[in-house]
């Protein structure tokens, strides 16, 4: 299998994953993904497509993120590789599909709006 080349996003997180077959290691920013998140639920997020498919350990994967928050990083990753998984193989997509990893998530930060505090929130009323 050559090298499949996919981008996700999430909020302001663009992701770009090179997936090749294997031994499992996860490089993400030139760095192992332990290290690079330092917390075992947003690896859990990044593996999920491979533990959906029993695929685990069976591909190579680099990534370079940038922009958003880890979390945001760590999901957009997620979409990336299911991405990538689904072009090397077309029988994966209903397993991924199902599990809503093919779904880019739309939700982004609302706009500050002139007079208010934030985007909603109004300044504190004082009556007198």
């Amino acid at each position: 299998m050559e090298i499949t080349n996919t981008s996700g996003r999430r909020k302001t997180s663009v992701a770009r994953v090179y997936v090749q077959a294997g031994q499992g290691n996860i490089t993400i920013n030139d760095r192992e993904a332990k290290a690079y998140f330092g917390n075992d639920l947003l690896v859990t997020i990044v593996n999920q497509p491979f533990t959906t498919l029993d695929a685990v350990g069976k591909y190579d994967v680099r990534v370079n993120v940038r922009g958003g928050g880890i979390s945001a990083q760590a999901e957009a990753i997620r979409l990336a590789i299911s991405k990538a998984l689904v072009e090397e193989n077309a029988e994966t997509r209903p397993a991924l599909k199902k599990e809503g990893f093919l779904t880019r998530d739309p939700r982004m930060v609302e706009r500050k709006k002139p007079g208010r505090r934030k985007a909603r929130r109004s300044f504190q009323f004082s009556k007198r």
